[in-house]
């Protein structure tokens, strides 16, 4: 599995208005094949910060960085954005989320 966090740094703490311009981007990569997740979450810490964690197949991540909607995504949200977004993504084994061990809930 491609496991993926990109940290995006909004203009003027307008995450919603980022959020909403990320709509049409969002709903076609959950369409994808091969994608597993891509969710959106806000920074409790940095009010100008939205954090995107997504996941895909091994195969299925170079099809997306290569399709149309990816290519306007990425314009739909330059406009929004004050830095450079920071990435990390990596292979890894698994192919979904597992349970923490270290606190169990019974």
């Amino acid at each position: 599995m491609i496991f993926i966090v990109v940290k995006f740094q909004v203009k003027n703490g307008d995450r919603e208005g980022f959020l909403a311009a990320a709509r049409d981007f969002t709903e076609g990569t959950r369409a994808e094949p091969g994608n597993k997740w891509y969710e959106w979450s806000l920074s409790v810490e940095n009010p100008n910060e939205v954090v995107l964690v997504e996941a895909f197949d091994d195969d299925a991540a170079g099809a997306h960085v290569n399709s149309d909607h990816f290519a306007k995504g990425m314009e739909s949200l330059r406009p929004w954005l004050i830095a450079t977004p920071k990435i990390i993504s990596r292979q890894i084994d698994g192919d979904d989320w597992g349970e923490m061990g270290e606190l169990k809930i019974d």
